[in-house]
């Protein structure tokens, strides 16, 4: 069984973050960085840099 999901407030990204939602893909925003997250493929996992973690 597929789900379709409805992207209506999507996330606003750079180009370099990829998000395909057919395939499963979930944009999340955790700590200033932008993550891809997959549960059904967990190998398109992205990230895009964000802010310099303070030591």
């Amino acid at each position: 069984m597929v789900f379709k999901v409805q992207w209506k407030n999507r996330m606003k990204v750079r180009a370099a973050v990829k998000a395909d939602p057919n395939k499963g893909d979930k944009i999340v925003r955790r700590k200033g960085r932008v993550y891809v997250i997959n549960k059904i493929d967990p190998n398109r996992k992205q990230r895009q840099k964000g802010p310099a973690r303070k030591k």
